[in-house]
C-alpha cells in the first residue's frame, strides 16, 4: 500500500539535492543476466541478486533506488510470454527494494520504475492511449502494493505515452516523477524538446514531484537538456540521470567511457545547472555513484557554483554528441522501442 505523505518531496525539502541510483541493466548483466532475458524474472528467480543491486547503490550513498521493473508492463512482458505476471513481478520488485530501503538506517526513497510499452500509440500504431493507460495502471497497482514511495516514469519519448502513464499514476493516488530521453538532436525520438517537457503536465490536476531526463547520449548532452528545463521552469525539481559517457563496443561487451571522476564532475555541474535529483543511467556502477556522492557532498558544502554554459560543460566533461535542442528546429519523429534503462 502507499506510504503516508510524499516521502520524496519531504526528503528534497530536507536535503535540497538528492543522489539517485545508477544502472540496473549493466549491474545485472555483470551478475550473469543473459541478453534477451527479462530482468523482471529475477525479482522472483534471483531476489538475492536484486537485493545486492539495491544494497550496493545504498552503500554508495544513493538517496533513491529504482525498482527492477522497467519492462514491467504487459506489452513488454508479453515478449517473454509473461503478460499474466504483471502484478506479481512488479509487487515483488517493489518489496525487494522496500526491504533494502527500510534497513538502510537513513531515509531512502523507493521509486517504482515504469518504462515505455515499446508500442506505437494511435494514430502511428495500434495501441490507443486508453489501452496504454490501462497497461500502466496494471503495473502501478503491483508497485503500489509492494510499497513504493513514488512512481518513476522513465526513458519516455512520446508525449501521449507520458500522459497515459501519468494518468495511471494519478488514478492510483500516487506521487510521480517523469523523465524523458533526449537522444535525437537534442530532443526525444518523437520530437519533444527539453523545454517543452514541463508543459506536458499543464492540464494535470496533480503535478509531478519532479521531471527531467535520463539515458540519452552522455553527460554533456544531458547537462544541456537540464539547462533548457531549469531555464523554462526555474522553480521545478529537475532530474538528471545521465549515461556514464558514451557506449563503446569491445568484443562481445559494451563498455561506457565515463570515469568515476568525470561522473563526479557531471554531478556537480548538474547541481550548478539547477538539478535537484542527480544520478546515473546506463553504465553507471556503484563505484561511479560513490564518487558522485563524495563530489556532490563536497560541492554542496562549499556552495553551488554559477550556472554553467554549454561551453564550460564541454570543457569539463567532454564534447556533446548531438546539437542542442535550440539548434535543431526539425527533429525526425521516430518511435523508440522501449530501450532498457542501464
Amino acid at each position: 500500500m502507499n506510504r503516508s505523505g510524499n516521502p520524496l518531496k519531504e526528503l528534497i525539502e530536507e536535503k535540497g539535492v538528492l543522489l539517485a541510483d545508477g544502472a540496473t541493466g549493466t549491474a545485472l548483466f555483470d551478475m550473469g543476466l543473459a541478453s534477451g532475458y527479462s530482468p523482471e524474472f529475477w525479482n522472483d528467480e534471483k531476489p538475492d541478486n536484486i537485493r545486492k543491486l539495491h544494497q550496493d547503490f545504498v552503500d554508495a550513498g544513493s538517496d533513491i533506488i529504482l525498482t527492477n521493473t522497467f519492462g514491467g508492463t504487459r506489452h513488454r512482458l508479453k515478449l517473454h510470454d509473461a503478460q499474466d505476471r504483471v502484478f506479481e513481478l512488479n509487487k515483488k520488485g517493489a518489496e525487494i527494494a522496500r526491504e533494502i530501503a527500510d534497513a538502510a538506517g537513513r531515509k531512502v526513497i523507493v521509486a517504482g520504475s515504469v518504462g515505455p510499452t515499446g508500442e506505437l500509440l494511435h494514430p502511428l500504431g495500434a495501441l490507443t492511449k486508453s489501452e496504454a493507460q490501462e497497461a500502466f495502471a496494471e503495473q502501478i497497482e503491483g508497485l503500489k502494493a509492494g510499497g513504493v514511495d513514488v512512481i518513476w516514469i522513465e526513458t519516455m519519448s512520446a508525449p501521449d505515452e507520458i500522459e497515459a502513464a501519468v494518468d495511471a499514476a494519478i488514478a492510483a493516488d500516487m506521487p510521480y516523477v517523469v523523465t524523458a530521453s533526449f537522444d535525437t538532436a537534442g530532443k526525444t525520438m518523437m520530437g519533444l524538446a527539453p523545454s517543452a517537457l514541463p508543459h506536458v503536465f499543464d492540464a494535470n490536476s496533480s503535478k509531478p514531484v519532479a521531471f527531467g531526463a535520463n539515458c540519452g547520449v552522455g553527460a554533456s548532452d544531458m547537462l544541456s537538456s537540464v539547462l533548457d528545463m531549469t531555464g523554462e521552469a526555474p522553480e521545478a525539481v529537475v532530474v538528471a540521470k545521465a549515461n556514464c559517457g558514451i557506449p563503446v563496443i569491445k568484443g562481445d561487451k559494451v563498455e561506457y567511457t565515463g570515469t568515476p571522476e568525470q561522473m563526479g564532475d557531471y554531478a556537480c555541474l548538474a547541481a550548478d545547472a539547477g538539478a535537484k535529483i542527480i544520478g546515473g543511467c546506463c553504465g553507471t556502477s556503484c563505484n561511479h555513484l560513490a564518487y558522485m556522492r563524495k563530489a556532490l557532498d563536497r560541492h554542496l558544502a562549499e556552495g553551488l557554483g554559477s550556472r554553467p554554459t554549454v561551453e564550460e560543460i564541454i570543457e569539463r566533461v567532454g564534447p556533446m554528441k548531438n546539437v542542442t535542442s535550440s539548434q535543431n528546429d526539425s527533429t525526425p519523429k521516430r518511435e523508440r522501442k522501449g530501450r532498457r534503462r542501464g
